[in-house]
């Protein structure tokens, strides 16, 4: 047999019985690279999340939660509260009639120097699984390089092979955006566990509901030209008293999906009063410097191992890293 066919018979084999290389899991810096080419260079801004206002207030947990939290967080004291309602994405100048996620963070400060934070959205799921889903579906959402724009084409067949990056568009499809960041429940997506003071762990989510009520955009306004209108309502609606949202924990039940934010939790499931925010002022710089990392918590609650959960930090500290440094 001709030696070079040898050779090329044997080079096919090894070839094709080695195992392809197991694609990398998803990076923070992937996440923070792949924003950048959808929305651009934002220097100084958040690199999620860009479009925002600050506000301050004040929380007060519910102590009537002892039965599933030790944690002083609930222990009915009154907390102060700086924290930032935004728009997804990072689009500095994002329209506020699109159909996307509005953010709620916030941060409060406890008596014994301990921080809580919470990072929640407008959409009860988030919009994939875990990061490589995440990664991929931000990937299949870049500019084409002739058209300058997203192929919805090539977005559709992504969220057609990952049914679990379907949910959150279709919520965002039939829900009207928010009238207002105070009109709007919001979403803590994420699994975290609650210790009592007997050692037993709960697993729970957060959520807020808005004691002002929800209100969406009318038709005419998704409809019209994009303007900005949600720091003047915010700032119009404080003048009147307290902006109020009800903090409520959500119980899990065994075999709910913990480690799955892009599934819902049944509606039947049990929810309990955790407290109350109330907001009294809004603008300026006081969010400025906060890096609203979900998993900064309060003595008593620990996160859970939702991937995308603890994918967020990395991606938190990097944008915050270059945001302060001007990038």
């Amino acid at each position: 047999m001709n030696l070079r066919r040898i050779h090329s018979t044997l080079a096919t084999l090894i070839l094709f019985s080695v195992p392809a290389a197991a694609a990398e899991p998803a990076t923070p810096d992937q996440f923070i690279s792949t924003f950048a080419k959808i929305f651009g260079e934002h220097k100084g801004e958040r690199k999620g999340h860009a479009k925002g206002v600050c506000f301050s207030g004040e929380f007060q947990g519910d102590k009537a939660i002892a039965a599933y939290s030790d944690s002083p967080l609930f222990s009915g004291d009154v907390f102060p509260l700086t924290g930032r309602f935004s728009m997804a994405g990072g689009n500095p100048n994002a329209p506020e009639n699109s159909r996307s996620p509005r953010g709620f963070a916030a941060q409060i400060k406890l008596n014994n120097g301990e921080l809580q934070h919470f990072a929640l959205l407008s959409t009860p799921v988030f919009g994939a699984k875990d990061p490589d889903s995440f990664l991929g579906l931000l990937q299949a959402s870049l500019p084409d390089a002739s058209t300058g724009k997203p192929d919805p084409a090539k977005i559709a067949a992504y969220r057609k092979a990952h049914p679990d990056t379907q949910p959150q568009a279709e919520y965002l499809a039939k829900t009207a955006p928010p009238a207002s960041y105070g009109s709007t429940p919001y979403f803590g997506l994420h699994s975290f566990y609650l210790k009592n003071a007997g050692g037993e762990q709960q697993a729970v989510r957060w959520q807020l509901t808005p004691l002002d009520g929800v209100k969406g955009l009318t038709a005419s306004e998704i409809a019209a030209p994009p303007k900005d209108f949600l720091v003047e309502r915010l700032a119009e609606r404080l003048t009147k008293g307290a902006l109020k949202f009800k903090l409520e924990l959500v119980l899990a039940k065994a075999g709910y999906p913990l480690l799955d934010p892009s599934q819902a939790w049944p509606a039947s499931s049990k929810v309990v009063a955790g407290g109350e925010f109330r907001i009294t002022q809004s603008g300026g710089d006081l969010c400025k410097n906060i890096n609203f990392d979900p998993n900064v918590l309060a003595s008593g609650i620990t996160p859970s191992a939702d991937p995308i959960l603890l994918m967020r930090s990395g991606a938190y500290a990097i944008s915050f890293g270059k945001r302060l440094s001007g990038q």
